[in-house]
């Protein structure tokens, strides 16, 4: 693991989730850039003093040189690093498991793509909410066709926990987050923004064409976007409306998708993920419980435990690095399998959806055509 020390939220949540279904072993890491706290971070993990690092890139080549080196390595860093980090680990022959946004530049992103290519290499990207059972339950339905043809796709993100300027204060995960340099040109559009641009792609099957984007600075003095509203073309002429937010006051972590069709429509919330609301035209409100009758394949496989047992952020988490293990795998016996883990292309595209979106919105809230 590159990053993810001590105080870091993110690097715990990636630790847990790779462990919960024993298909990797935490062997070493470079969990900080500060020198004592990465070897305090190494001692409570228990690691080996050895395989403790004070770089990256000397982790690299020195995992790459051993018998029992890594096989995969996972970037939990601020956006601004995850560029020479993953280039680091591909030169060397080990996979990637990075977190999202991509990288911090769309420029960047390209490069660690065509590096992906021409090392054959599994290059993970952690949209962490497309894991969740009644999310992939939503996406079979469609691919079912139970939906008929798409109309409109709503999607919100909405966080209360940047609604005054904290970053003021120190706060380690706003100082990044706010900050041009080590998060990019996107504030909330990149941090949870992407994560609700993803899921609208994944649940549907449909790709975004054209945005028209307004962002707002609404927290005096900060440089980066802390509130988002996009109206967005899919292909097959669905139409979309996106608004995220970290300055919804009293918000936690309002993620919710919402999908219309001719013949009925799904609701899926975060904050209540064990269910999914389908509404038949013409019939009653359904609500489809995880692991309960009437669930289909793709929600089964992600499911652990009976229905009535919540299960939530971790163990969706878990099902990115379960899926990633399988493709590994894969690609050590030079095999495929059918896979739903979010690649290095779905990165690119989280890159270009900031990127549109910024230049549209400082032109003025014009329409663009997706990436251009």
């Amino acid at each position: 693991m590159v990053g993810g020390g001590k105080g870091s939220f993110i690097g715990e949540v990636h630790r847990m989730a790779a462990r919960l279904d024993d298909r990797y072993e935490l062997l070493a890491g470079a969990l900080s850039s500060d020198a004592n706290t990465a070897k305090e971070s190494a001692l409570s993990l228990n690691l080996d003093k050895k395989r403790s690092y004070s770089s990256f890139d000397t982790m690299a080549e020195v995992e790459a040189s051993l018998e029992d080196g890594i096989e995969a390595v996972a970037i939990v860093t601020p956006n601004h690093l995850h560029a020479q980090v993953a280039e680091a680990f591909l030169n060397n022959g080990i996979h990637v498991i990075c977190d999202k946004p991509l990288t911090s530049s769309l420029a960047d992103a390209e490069g660690l793509a065509s590096i992906v290519k021409d090392t054959g290499l599994v290059f993970a990207v952690t949209y962490n909410y497309s894991g969740y059972p009644m999310v992939r339950q939503a996406r079979e339905m469609i691919q079912n066709g139970d939906l008929g043809e798409l109309r409109v796709i709503q999607i919100e993100y909405a966080q209360g926990w940047l609604a005054t300027d904290i970053e003021k204060t120190g706060h380690k995960q706003a100082l990044w987050r706010t900050n041009p340099a080590k998060a990019g040109i996107g504030g909330a559009i990149g941090d949870i923004g992407t994560h609700a641009f993803h899921l609208s792609e994944f649940v549907t099957g449909l790709q975004v064409k054209d945005l028209l984007a307004d962002l707002d600075s609404m927290v005096s003095g900060r440089e980066l976007d802390d509130n988002a509203n996009i109206l967005m073309k899919y292909t097959n002429d669905v139409k979309g409306m996106l608004w995220v937010s970290q300055i919804a006051t009293g918000k936690e972590n309002g993620l919710k998708i919402r999908v219309f069709g001719t013949k009925a429509g799904i609701e899926w919330s975060q904050e209540n993920p064990n269910f999914l609301e389908f509404s038949p035209l013409g019939e009653s409100l359904r609500t489809l419980s995880r692991g309960g009758p009437s669930i289909g394949s793709l929600a089964g496989e992600a499911t652990r435990i009976p229905s009535g047992h919540p299960e939530g952020f971790i163990e969706g988490f878990a099902n990115i690095y379960s899926d990633t293990a399988d493709l590994i795998m894969a690609h050590r016996s030079n095999s495929k399998t059918n896979s739903l883990v979010p690649t290095i292309n779905d990165g690119i595209r989280g890159m270009q959806f900031i990127e549109t979106a910024v230049k549209s919105s400082t032109s003025g809230g014009v329409w663009l055509s997706f990436g251009s």
